[in-house]
């Protein structure tokens, strides 16, 4: 399991990157919403609950993209704008996703997420392990 610290740490952090960012989720490779955190006195438009459904949903949706990355190129980021808010969906690495919903009126979203947010996931993504797929011949034997 991926320590809470880095988890809240990281979130906190990406929440501070830029004022439109509203809500941050980082969710594992199975869709499950691993954390969450929203900017302060913010009202959320979805329930925890919705959001976890919304994790599942996203991670799955992004696993059917992956099909045509050998002719078209890796996915950068994918992204919905609906008439509330704007949500982005970028690959930590093959273990860890990070969901984002933006304010609507964030019309440079693209250099957010291109010039700020991308460069934070780079930055970290190498701190992003889950302990417990750690394969058998990496894990200590027993004498």
């Amino acid at each position: 399991m991926i320590e809470y610290d880095l988890l809240y740490e990281f979130s906190k952090k990406m929440l501070h990157l830029d004022h439109s960012i509203r809500w941050m989720g980082i969710a594992n490779k199975f869709g499950v919403l691993m954390n969450a955190e929203h900017r302060e006195g913010l009202e959320q438009l979805m329930t925890d609950e919705e959001n976890e459904e919304y994790a599942s949903l996203t991670v799955t949706r992004h696993k059917t993209r992956i099909k045509f990355q050998p002719k078209i190129g890796d996915l950068v980021y994918a992204v919905g704008k609906y008439e509330k808010v704007i949500r982005a969906t970028i690959r930590i690495n093959e273990d860890y996703f990070l969901l984002l919903t933006l304010d609507v009126d964030a019309k440079n979203y693209d250099s957010i997420l291109v010039d700020k947010v991308i460069p934070l996931v780079k930055e970290r993504r190498g701190e992003f392990i889950d302990n417990d797929l750690t394969s058998e011949n990496e894990k200590p034997r027993s004498t």
